[in-house]
Parts: structure tokens; C-alpha cells; sequence
């Protein structure tokens, strides 16, 4: 990682900790010019004015539960246990990412609302990190070669036959973040056939499963339980909560409500008759 990343790494971090935007951002403007000359499309100044900040914007998903402190300070919308949070992304290659997390004082600082940052989130985000949906199989392809996948039987698949979907952004950083993004949940839908469970893979991935029977909510809930507990890195868990889309009405849920609320359905059909 550049010595300029790593020293502005620690300039954000600041920030997020809480130390006052405007002396941050003083500090911040003698970091990068010693480490500028590495970027020379960075505009500093920019880093104060909104207008341009803005589309830089990216939306990420955090735990609501393991981030309550930080959630205090910072401007955020709940996806039931989960939190919608926004980040100024500066530069993201194969060196490293930068970015500042948006906090209240900053809004406040730059004299914009919370309504408007989230506005702005859902128009850039999309455009700046867009949402990948690829099926498993496809993936399995792209890691190990498609020769060699093709020789196994995994790739290609029959869209039917697609038992799974892995969703991130090109740089699969936070790409959790997609779910937060205003027709993401439909093209989901779209790709997987209908209704789906959606599994917190990770703060930078999520996979959507196809609510076709062939997997229940008591399996999936116990599958990501393992995994988050002997695969995933404790700083990049999500939640160990499973999710629902019903495409029909388009609702974004718990499973165990989606399951409550078909139960209820079905009950009211049966009074009816």
C-alpha cells in the first residue's frame, strides 16, 4: 500500500473517531500534498465542497447491533438489524481504497440534511459502484477457469438451474451495500425467478437464494451461523440474520417474518372459505 494511502487511511480514521472535521480536514490537506504528486487528478479543495463530494458517494450495510457507537455519529437508515451508512469513496484500485465516512458534524459542516445525502447516495452510488449479480456457477467458472469448469459440470447452468447468486460492486469492497440501492431488489428478483432469501455473506458480498422450496429458512439461518462462525473475518461479519424479498409486494423482511406473514395469509384464505 502507497505511504500516501496508508497516511490518509489514518486521516479518515480520525474522523470517524471523532476529532473535528474542520482541524481533520487542515491536517488532512498537508498529508495529501506530500503524497499528491502520486494522484495529480485529486483536487483537494473539494474535499469541503459538497457539490462535488456528493458524487463520490457510496452506500454500505453495517450490523446495526455491532456498530451502535459509531451509528450515534453518523447519518444512517435501518434495514431491519442492519444500517445504511455513506462514504465519500476517493479512489479505489488494486493498490487500495480510500474513503471518508460521512458523519453528522460533516453534514452539518457542509450544510446538507440527511434526506439530501441519502437523495444523492441513491442517484451516485449505483453509478459509481455498480451492482453485480452473477450466478454461483458463473463465479465457480471465473475463479477456477471455465475449461476446467465446464470439464466438472458447474459452468454453464440452465437459468432454472442457478441454485444461487453472489451480489457485490465491481471492486467488492463493502458490497453489501447494493442492498440499499433503490432497484436492486427487483433486478434480484428478475435474475432469480421471483422471490428470494437474501444471506449476509459478508459486509462486501451477499448471496441471494431462490425462494423455490429447494431450500427452507431453518437450513439457511443455520448456514450462515456456521459460516459467519468459522469462515468470516470478525471484522467483515454482517449479521447472522437471513432476509426475504417477496416480489409480489415488495417487501424487504426478516425470513421469520416472511414466514409469519404467509402463515397469516393462509389462515384468512381458509377462514374465506
Amino acid at each position: 500500500e502507497p505511504d500516501y494511502v496508508r497516511e490518509c487511511r489514518l486521516f479518515y480514521d480520525a474522523i470517524e473517531n471523532g476529532r473535528p472535521y474542520d482541524e481533520v480536514v487542515d491536517k488532512a490537506v498537508e498529508v495529501i500534498n506530500n503524497g499528491i504528486n502520486q494522484r495529480p487528478d485529486f483536487d483537494i479543495d473539494s474535499l469541503t465542497d459538497y457539490s462535488k463530494m456528493k458524487e463520490t458517494l457510496a452506500m454500505e450495510v453495517v450490523s446495526a447491533e455491532a456498530n451502535q457507537e459509531m451509528l450515534a455519529t453518523v447519518p444512517h437508515q435501518n434495514m431491519e438489524d442492519m444500517a445504511v451508512v455513506y462514504r465519500f469513496v476517493l479512489n479505489s484500485d488494486d493498490e487500495g481504497r480510500a474513503s471518508i465516512l460521512v458523519t453528522n458534524q460533516m453534514l452539518e459542516t457542509m450544510g446538507v440534511t440527511p434526506e439530501q445525502l441519502h437523495a444523492d447516495a441513491m442517484e451516485n452510488a449505483p453509478q459509481i459502484r455498480p451492482a453485480e449479480i452473477k450466478g454461483m456457477s458463473e463465479v465457480m467458472a471465473e475463479m477456477m477457469g471455465v475449461e476446467q469448469a465446464e470439464m466438472m459440470g458447474i459452468f454453464p447452468v440452465a437459468p432454472e438451474d442457478e441454485q444461487m447468486y453472489v451480489a457485490t460492486v465491481p471492486d467488492k469492497v463493502h458490497g453489501a451495500g447494493v442492498l440499499a440501492y433503490q432497484d436492486f431488489m427487483d433486478k434480484a428478483a428478475e435474475r432469480a425467478g421471483g422471490d428470494f432469501f437474501i444471506l449476509p455473506s459478508s459486509i462486501h458480498e451477499i448471496l441471494i437464494v431462490p425462494d423455490n422450496g429447494k431450500m427452507n429458512l431453518k437450513d439457511l439461518e443455520a448456514m450462515v451461523r456456521e459460516v459467519n462462525a468459522t469462515q468470516v473475518a470478525p471484522a467483515d461479519k454482517l449479521t447472522d440474520s437471513v432476509y426475504h424479498y417477496d416480489s409480489k409486494d415488495k417487501i424487504f423482511e426478516f425470513g421469520e417474518k416472511f414466514v409469519e406473514r404467509q402463515a397469516e395469509k393462509e389462515a384468512e384464505h381458509s377462514e374465506e372459505k
